[in-house]
Protein backbone atom coordinates (compact mmCIF):
# COMPACT_ATOMS: atom_id res chain seq x y z
CA UNK A 1 0.00 0.00 0.00
CA UNK A 2 1.58 3.56 -0.72
CA UNK A 3 2.18 5.53 2.40
CA UNK A 4 1.08 8.84 1.29
CA UNK A 5 -2.65 9.25 -0.66
CA UNK A 6 -2.64 12.88 -0.62
CA UNK A 7 -3.28 14.21 -4.09
CA UNK A 8 -4.31 10.54 -5.87
CA UNK A 9 -7.34 10.85 -7.58
CA UNK A 10 -9.24 8.53 -10.27
CA UNK A 11 -11.70 9.29 -12.83
CA UNK A 12 -15.04 8.22 -11.97
CA UNK A 13 -17.17 6.15 -14.19
CA UNK A 14 -20.28 8.49 -14.58
CA UNK A 15 -20.96 11.90 -15.55
CA UNK A 16 -22.00 14.75 -13.34
CA UNK A 17 -25.18 14.70 -15.17
CA UNK A 18 -25.69 11.04 -14.17
CA UNK A 19 -24.28 11.22 -10.54
CA UNK A 20 -27.26 14.12 -10.27
CA UNK A 21 -29.78 11.92 -11.64
CA UNK A 22 -28.27 9.15 -9.02
CA UNK A 23 -29.08 11.87 -6.38
CA UNK A 24 -32.74 12.39 -7.14
CA UNK A 25 -33.19 8.92 -7.67
CA UNK A 26 -32.27 8.23 -4.40
CA UNK A 27 -33.53 11.13 -2.83
CA UNK A 28 -30.15 12.42 -1.66
CA UNK A 29 -28.87 16.19 -1.14
CA UNK A 30 -25.30 16.82 -2.57
CA UNK A 31 -23.71 20.61 -2.04
CA UNK A 32 -20.77 19.62 -4.56
CA UNK A 33 -23.36 17.91 -7.36
CA UNK A 34 -25.71 21.11 -6.52
CA UNK A 35 -28.83 19.03 -6.09
CA UNK A 36 -30.77 20.46 -2.70
CA UNK A 37 -34.19 20.50 -1.66
CA UNK A 38 -35.26 23.03 -4.08
CA UNK A 39 -34.16 21.55 -7.14
CA UNK A 40 -34.67 17.81 -6.81
CA UNK A 41 -37.60 16.92 -8.37
CA UNK A 42 -36.60 18.74 -11.04
CA UNK A 43 -35.65 16.10 -14.25
CA UNK A 44 -34.02 16.72 -17.42
CA UNK A 45 -35.29 15.85 -20.39
CA UNK A 46 -32.78 13.21 -22.66
CA UNK A 47 -34.89 12.91 -26.09
CA UNK A 48 -38.26 12.81 -26.58
CA UNK A 49 -39.63 9.37 -28.57
CA UNK A 50 -43.18 9.75 -29.33
CA UNK A 51 -46.06 12.55 -29.93
CA UNK A 52 -50.10 12.63 -30.10
CA UNK A 53 -52.66 15.69 -29.33
CA UNK A 54 -55.95 16.05 -28.64
CA UNK A 55 -58.76 18.69 -28.82
CA UNK A 56 -57.09 19.77 -25.09
CA UNK A 57 -53.46 19.41 -25.30
CA UNK A 58 -50.09 18.02 -27.30
CA UNK A 59 -48.29 15.51 -25.50
CA UNK A 60 -44.87 13.76 -25.69
CA UNK A 61 -43.51 11.04 -24.82
CA UNK A 62 -40.10 11.28 -22.65
CA UNK A 63 -37.14 9.87 -22.19
CA UNK A 64 -35.58 11.17 -18.89
CA UNK A 65 -31.93 11.84 -18.94
CA UNK A 66 -30.37 9.07 -15.93
CA UNK A 67 -33.20 6.75 -16.14
CA UNK A 68 -34.45 3.61 -17.79
CA UNK A 69 -36.66 3.60 -20.87
CA UNK A 70 -39.00 1.88 -18.32
CA UNK A 71 -39.55 5.36 -16.80
CA UNK A 72 -40.68 7.06 -20.25
CA UNK A 73 -43.91 9.14 -19.21
CA UNK A 74 -46.22 11.10 -21.05
CA UNK A 75 -46.03 15.05 -20.62
CA UNK A 76 -48.47 18.03 -21.66
CA UNK A 77 -46.43 20.64 -23.86
CA UNK A 78 -46.50 23.14 -21.38
CA UNK A 79 -44.71 21.09 -18.27
CA UNK A 80 -41.88 20.95 -20.85
CA UNK A 81 -38.71 23.43 -20.95
CA UNK A 82 -36.72 21.44 -23.61
CA UNK A 83 -37.09 23.87 -26.78
CA UNK A 84 -34.43 23.14 -28.70
CA UNK A 85 -35.13 19.15 -28.58
CA UNK A 86 -39.13 20.04 -28.91
CA UNK A 87 -37.87 21.52 -32.16
CA UNK A 88 -35.33 18.85 -33.45
CA UNK A 89 -38.18 16.28 -32.48
CA UNK A 90 -40.27 18.61 -35.02
CA UNK A 91 -37.59 18.95 -38.10
CA UNK A 92 -37.06 14.89 -37.86
CA UNK A 93 -40.86 14.03 -37.58
CA UNK A 94 -41.62 16.43 -40.76
CA UNK A 95 -38.53 15.11 -42.33
CA UNK A 96 -39.44 11.91 -42.27
CA UNK A 97 -43.37 12.14 -42.51
CA UNK A 98 -42.09 13.71 -46.32
CA UNK A 99 -39.76 10.97 -46.70
CA UNK A 100 -42.88 8.55 -46.62
CA UNK A 101 -44.57 10.99 -48.29
CA UNK A 102 -47.60 11.27 -46.09
CA UNK A 103 -48.80 14.69 -44.62
CA UNK A 104 -45.97 16.74 -42.80
CA UNK A 105 -48.96 18.39 -40.57
CA UNK A 106 -48.33 17.77 -37.11
CA UNK A 107 -51.02 14.30 -37.02
CA UNK A 108 -53.14 13.04 -34.07
CA UNK A 109 -50.74 10.29 -33.52
CA UNK A 110 -47.68 8.89 -34.90
CA UNK A 111 -47.12 5.26 -36.62
CA UNK A 112 -45.28 2.94 -34.33
CA UNK A 113 -42.48 3.20 -37.46
CA UNK A 114 -42.56 6.83 -37.43
CA UNK A 115 -41.88 6.64 -33.56
CA UNK A 116 -39.03 4.29 -33.27
CA UNK A 117 -36.84 6.28 -36.30
CA UNK A 118 -37.55 9.66 -34.53
CA UNK A 119 -35.92 7.45 -31.57
CA UNK A 120 -33.21 6.20 -33.47
CA UNK A 121 -32.07 9.81 -34.80
CA UNK A 122 -32.10 11.15 -31.29
CA UNK A 123 -29.90 7.77 -29.96
CA UNK A 124 -27.83 8.57 -32.74
CA UNK A 125 -27.39 12.15 -32.33
CA UNK A 126 -25.86 11.43 -28.91
CA UNK A 127 -23.28 8.78 -30.60
CA UNK A 128 -22.14 11.61 -33.21
CA UNK A 129 -22.41 14.34 -30.32
CA UNK A 130 -20.02 12.08 -28.29
CA UNK A 131 -17.66 11.41 -31.35
CA UNK A 132 -17.70 15.11 -31.71
CA UNK A 133 -16.24 16.09 -28.48
CA UNK A 134 -13.96 12.93 -28.19
CA UNK A 135 -12.60 14.37 -32.06
CA UNK A 136 -12.38 17.59 -30.10
CA UNK A 137 -10.74 16.61 -26.78
CA UNK A 138 -7.64 14.81 -29.12
CA UNK A 139 -7.08 17.23 -32.22
CA UNK A 140 -4.43 19.84 -31.15
CA UNK A 141 -5.39 21.82 -33.73
CA UNK A 142 -7.16 25.56 -33.28
CA UNK A 143 -9.77 24.62 -35.68
CA UNK A 144 -12.86 22.56 -34.01
CA UNK A 145 -14.61 19.78 -35.25
CA UNK A 146 -18.26 19.15 -35.98
CA UNK A 147 -20.23 15.99 -36.84
CA UNK A 148 -23.48 15.77 -38.52
CA UNK A 149 -26.06 13.25 -39.92
CA UNK A 150 -28.90 13.90 -41.22
CA UNK A 151 -29.19 11.61 -44.21
CA UNK A 152 -29.58 7.86 -42.66
CA UNK A 153 -29.09 5.95 -39.13
CA UNK A 154 -25.20 5.70 -39.48
CA UNK A 155 -22.79 6.41 -36.77
CA UNK A 156 -19.02 6.97 -35.92
CA UNK A 157 -16.70 4.50 -37.66
CA UNK A 158 -16.18 1.79 -35.49
CA UNK A 159 -12.13 0.82 -36.12
CA UNK A 160 -11.19 4.39 -36.68
CA UNK A 161 -9.09 6.73 -34.06
CA UNK A 162 -8.30 10.37 -34.79
CA UNK A 163 -4.64 11.00 -34.51
CA UNK A 164 -2.66 14.38 -35.54
CA UNK A 165 0.45 13.54 -36.78
CA UNK A 166 1.82 10.38 -38.63
CA UNK A 167 1.72 7.21 -36.96
CA UNK A 168 4.81 5.06 -38.03
CA UNK A 169 4.66 1.96 -38.88
CA UNK A 170 6.56 -1.91 -38.40
CA UNK A 171 10.10 -1.24 -39.22
CA UNK A 172 10.23 2.35 -40.04
CA UNK A 173 12.56 4.77 -38.14
CA UNK A 174 12.04 8.37 -38.38
CA UNK A 175 15.11 10.39 -38.23
CA UNK A 176 15.28 13.84 -37.46
CA UNK A 177 17.32 15.87 -40.05
CA UNK A 178 16.94 19.08 -39.96
CA UNK A 179 18.78 22.06 -39.99
CA UNK A 180 17.39 25.23 -38.07
CA UNK A 181 18.01 28.91 -39.06
CA UNK A 182 19.41 31.72 -37.71
CA UNK A 183 16.84 34.29 -39.25
CA UNK A 184 15.54 37.04 -37.24
CA UNK A 185 12.86 38.13 -39.61
CA UNK A 186 12.58 35.01 -42.16
CA UNK A 187 10.50 36.78 -44.36
CA UNK A 188 12.09 40.42 -44.60
CA UNK A 189 15.49 39.49 -44.27
CA UNK A 190 16.94 35.65 -44.15
CA UNK A 191 19.46 34.58 -43.82
CA UNK A 192 20.89 32.33 -46.26
CA UNK A 193 17.45 31.91 -47.83
CA UNK A 194 16.51 31.03 -44.44
CA UNK A 195 15.35 27.25 -44.01
CA UNK A 196 14.55 27.13 -47.98
CA UNK A 197 17.38 28.74 -49.09
CA UNK A 198 19.23 25.88 -47.32
CA UNK A 199 17.81 23.50 -49.46
CA UNK A 200 18.10 25.90 -53.03
CA UNK A 201 14.17 26.52 -52.72
CA UNK A 202 12.59 29.71 -52.06
CA UNK A 203 10.17 30.93 -49.27
CA UNK A 204 6.63 29.34 -50.08
CA UNK A 205 4.56 31.82 -48.17
CA UNK A 206 3.36 35.41 -48.58
CA UNK A 207 3.25 37.37 -45.36
CA UNK A 208 -0.22 36.34 -44.96
CA UNK A 209 0.66 32.92 -44.73
CA UNK A 210 -1.02 32.01 -48.49
CA UNK A 211 0.87 29.48 -50.31
CA UNK A 212 2.50 31.32 -53.41
CA UNK A 213 4.95 28.04 -55.13
CA UNK A 214 3.47 26.45 -57.80
CA UNK A 215 2.50 22.99 -56.48
CA UNK A 216 5.07 20.13 -57.64
CA UNK A 217 7.67 22.27 -55.35
CA UNK A 218 8.07 21.46 -51.88
CA UNK A 219 7.77 23.62 -49.32
CA UNK A 220 10.37 23.71 -46.27
CA UNK A 221 9.13 25.23 -42.72
CA UNK A 222 11.14 26.71 -40.29
CA UNK A 223 11.56 23.66 -37.08
CA UNK A 224 12.40 23.08 -33.98
CA UNK A 225 16.13 24.18 -34.30
CA UNK A 226 15.22 27.34 -35.58
CA UNK A 227 15.85 30.59 -33.73
CA UNK A 228 12.89 32.41 -35.16
CA UNK A 229 9.62 32.17 -33.02
CA UNK A 230 6.03 30.38 -33.18
CA UNK A 231 4.59 33.77 -35.24
CA UNK A 232 7.77 33.55 -38.08
CA UNK A 233 5.01 33.25 -41.45
CA UNK A 234 7.31 30.19 -42.68
CA UNK A 235 5.45 28.64 -39.93
CA UNK A 236 2.22 27.45 -41.78
CA UNK A 237 1.08 23.87 -41.94
CA UNK A 238 2.65 23.40 -38.26
CA UNK A 239 0.30 25.15 -36.96
CA UNK A 240 -2.48 22.57 -37.84
CA UNK A 241 -5.66 23.00 -39.17
CA UNK A 242 -6.79 26.67 -38.56
CA UNK A 243 -10.76 26.47 -39.70
CA UNK A 244 -13.86 25.03 -38.04
CA UNK A 245 -14.95 22.21 -40.46
CA UNK A 246 -17.29 19.77 -40.53
CA UNK A 247 -17.90 15.99 -41.14
CA UNK A 248 -21.18 15.04 -42.59
CA UNK A 249 -23.26 12.38 -44.06
CA UNK A 250 -23.38 12.74 -47.48
CA UNK A 251 -26.78 12.21 -49.69
CA UNK A 252 -25.53 10.81 -52.96
CA UNK A 253 -23.90 7.49 -51.63
CA UNK A 254 -20.12 8.98 -50.88
CA UNK A 255 -20.44 8.00 -47.21
CA UNK A 256 -18.93 10.99 -44.81
CA UNK A 257 -17.69 13.88 -46.47
CA UNK A 258 -16.22 17.34 -44.88
CA UNK A 259 -17.40 21.10 -45.51
CA UNK A 260 -16.20 24.35 -44.22
CA UNK A 261 -17.88 26.73 -41.63
CA UNK A 262 -15.76 29.41 -42.31
CA UNK A 263 -15.17 31.37 -45.62
CA UNK A 264 -11.56 30.19 -46.82
CA UNK A 265 -9.34 32.42 -49.20
CA UNK A 266 -7.42 31.05 -52.06
CA UNK A 267 -3.71 29.18 -51.81
CA UNK A 268 -4.42 29.50 -47.71
CA UNK A 269 -3.81 25.55 -46.01
CA UNK A 270 -6.40 23.61 -44.69
CA UNK A 271 -5.79 20.27 -43.31
CA UNK A 272 -2.93 17.75 -43.55
CA UNK A 273 -3.29 14.23 -44.97
CA UNK A 274 -1.92 12.07 -41.51
CA UNK A 275 -2.11 8.34 -41.12
CA UNK A 276 -0.20 5.56 -40.50
CA UNK A 277 3.10 5.55 -42.53
CA UNK A 278 3.86 1.84 -43.84
CA UNK A 279 6.29 0.67 -46.53
CA UNK A 280 4.95 0.24 -50.12
CA UNK A 281 5.23 -4.01 -49.67
CA UNK A 282 2.80 -3.36 -47.19
CA UNK A 283 0.45 -1.13 -48.58
CA UNK A 284 0.08 -3.38 -51.83
CA UNK A 285 -1.13 -6.16 -49.43
CA UNK A 286 -3.61 -3.73 -47.85
CA UNK A 287 -4.76 -2.91 -51.10
CA UNK A 288 -6.14 -5.57 -52.17
CA UNK A 289 -8.29 -5.96 -49.65
CA UNK A 290 -9.40 -1.82 -49.11
CA UNK A 291 -10.14 -2.90 -52.81
CA UNK A 292 -12.62 -5.15 -52.33
CA UNK A 293 -13.98 -2.99 -49.63
CA UNK A 294 -14.04 0.13 -52.07
CA UNK A 295 -11.95 1.66 -50.02
CA UNK A 296 -9.21 4.39 -50.95
CA UNK A 297 -7.14 5.94 -47.92
CA UNK A 298 -3.67 4.60 -49.20
CA UNK A 299 -1.35 7.80 -50.37
CA UNK A 300 1.77 7.02 -52.12
CA UNK A 301 4.63 9.39 -50.74
CA UNK A 302 6.36 9.45 -53.97
CA UNK A 303 8.16 13.13 -54.08
CA UNK A 304 11.80 10.91 -54.95
CA UNK A 305 11.25 7.49 -54.48
CA UNK A 306 8.03 5.02 -54.32
CA UNK A 307 9.12 3.60 -50.37
CA UNK A 308 6.45 4.52 -48.17
CA UNK A 309 2.91 4.86 -48.11
CA UNK A 310 0.03 6.83 -46.03
CA UNK A 311 -1.97 4.55 -44.71
CA UNK A 312 -5.17 6.68 -43.97
CA UNK A 313 -7.73 4.02 -42.99
CA UNK A 314 -7.69 3.18 -39.38
CA UNK A 315 -5.69 5.67 -38.49
CA UNK A 316 -6.10 9.51 -39.59
CA UNK A 317 -7.04 13.01 -38.82
CA UNK A 318 -10.12 14.39 -40.30
CA UNK A 319 -8.63 14.27 -44.14
CA UNK A 320 -9.77 10.66 -43.60
CA UNK A 321 -13.30 12.07 -44.68
CA UNK A 322 -12.62 14.30 -47.19
CA UNK A 323 -13.89 13.24 -50.55
CA UNK A 324 -12.59 12.67 -54.51
CA UNK A 325 -13.66 15.39 -56.95
CA UNK A 326 -12.82 15.40 -60.59
CA UNK A 327 -12.89 20.03 -59.87
CA UNK A 328 -11.46 20.10 -56.51
CA UNK A 329 -11.53 22.93 -53.75
CA UNK A 330 -8.02 21.35 -52.79
CA UNK A 331 -4.13 20.80 -53.80
CA UNK A 332 -1.80 18.65 -52.71
CA UNK A 333 1.81 20.01 -51.42
CA UNK A 334 5.03 18.27 -50.16
CA UNK A 335 6.12 19.65 -46.52
CA UNK A 336 9.42 19.38 -44.93
CA UNK A 337 9.54 21.04 -41.42
CA UNK A 338 11.69 18.92 -38.78
CA UNK A 339 12.23 15.53 -41.04
CA UNK A 340 14.17 16.56 -44.49
CA UNK A 341 14.13 12.75 -45.36
CA UNK A 342 12.75 13.48 -48.83
CA UNK A 343 10.81 10.07 -48.91
CA UNK A 344 9.05 10.61 -46.03
CA UNK A 345 7.82 14.77 -46.87
CA UNK A 346 3.96 15.78 -45.01
CA UNK A 347 1.12 15.90 -47.10
CA UNK A 348 -0.85 19.50 -47.08
CA UNK A 349 -3.53 20.36 -48.34
CA UNK A 350 -4.24 23.88 -49.44
CA UNK A 351 -7.41 25.42 -51.45
CA UNK A 352 -7.55 26.26 -54.91
CA UNK A 353 -10.07 28.57 -55.02
CA UNK A 354 -11.92 30.92 -52.40
CA UNK A 355 -14.24 28.54 -50.32
CA UNK A 356 -17.41 29.63 -49.20
CA UNK A 357 -18.61 28.36 -45.73
CA UNK A 358 -20.67 25.01 -46.54
CA UNK A 359 -19.02 24.42 -49.30
CA UNK A 360 -17.55 20.66 -49.15
CA UNK A 361 -13.91 20.18 -49.28
CA UNK A 362 -12.53 18.19 -51.95
CA UNK A 363 -9.47 16.88 -53.54
CA UNK A 364 -8.63 15.11 -56.96
CA UNK A 365 -7.51 11.28 -55.56
CA UNK A 366 -5.63 10.91 -59.12
CA UNK A 367 -4.25 14.75 -59.54
CA UNK A 368 -1.18 15.70 -62.19
CA UNK A 369 1.09 18.29 -61.87
CA UNK A 370 2.13 20.05 -64.83
CA UNK A 371 5.86 18.67 -65.19
CA UNK A 372 7.13 22.18 -65.91
CA UNK A 373 10.57 20.61 -64.52
CA UNK A 374 12.58 18.42 -63.01
CA UNK A 375 10.95 18.74 -59.27
CA UNK A 376 7.45 18.74 -60.13
CA UNK A 377 7.29 15.64 -62.11
CA UNK A 378 7.96 14.13 -58.57
CA UNK A 379 4.45 14.78 -56.88
CA UNK A 380 2.35 13.09 -59.62
CA UNK A 381 -0.15 11.51 -57.33
CA UNK A 382 -1.24 7.70 -56.98
CA UNK A 383 -3.46 8.06 -54.41
CA UNK A 384 -6.20 5.84 -55.69
CA UNK A 385 -3.76 3.18 -57.16
CA UNK A 386 -1.54 2.81 -54.15
CA UNK A 387 -1.57 -0.75 -53.15
CA UNK A 388 -3.73 -2.00 -56.38
CA UNK A 389 -2.87 -4.39 -59.06
CA UNK A 390 -0.44 -3.62 -61.42
CA UNK A 391 -2.18 -5.18 -64.65
CA UNK A 392 -5.00 -2.67 -65.34
CA UNK A 393 -7.57 -6.64 -66.00
CA UNK A 394 -7.24 -6.71 -62.65
CA UNK A 395 -8.81 -3.37 -61.39
CA UNK A 396 -12.12 -2.48 -60.41
CA UNK A 397 -13.20 0.67 -61.71
CA UNK A 398 -15.13 2.46 -59.06
CA UNK A 399 -17.46 4.96 -59.98
CA UNK A 400 -16.93 8.70 -59.54
CA UNK A 401 -20.10 10.64 -57.93
CA UNK A 402 -18.57 14.10 -57.75
CA UNK A 403 -20.77 15.27 -60.07
CA UNK A 404 -18.65 17.91 -61.59
CA UNK A 405 -19.32 19.23 -64.87
CA UNK A 406 -15.79 17.83 -65.84
CA UNK A 407 -16.28 14.17 -63.97
CA UNK A 408 -14.03 11.67 -65.19
CA UNK A 409 -17.12 8.84 -64.28
CA UNK A 410 -14.69 6.89 -62.53
CA UNK A 411 -12.20 7.59 -59.78
CA UNK A 412 -10.00 4.52 -61.26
Amino acid sequence: MAEDLNGCSVSCKLSLDDLQAVCRQERLHCKELQVNKHNIDDYEVEYLCDYKKSKEQELYLVKWKGFPESANSWEPRKNLKCRKLMTQFHEDMERELRRQKRRTTCPKRLDKDVAWILVQKAKLRQRLQHWEADLNKTRNHPGRIFVLNEVDLDGPPRDFTYINTYKVGEGIVLNEMAVGCECKDCFSDPVGGCCPGASLHRLAYTDKGQVRVRAGEPIYECNTRCSCGSDCPNRVVQKGIPFDLCIFKTGNGRGWGVRALQHIKKNTFVMEYVGEIITSDEAEKRGHLYDRQGATYLFDLDYVEDVYTVDAAHHGNISHFVNHSCNPNLQVYNVFIDNLDERLPRIALFSTRPIRAGEELTFDYKMQIDPVDAESTRMDSNFSLAGLPSSPKKRIRVECRCGSDTCRKYLF
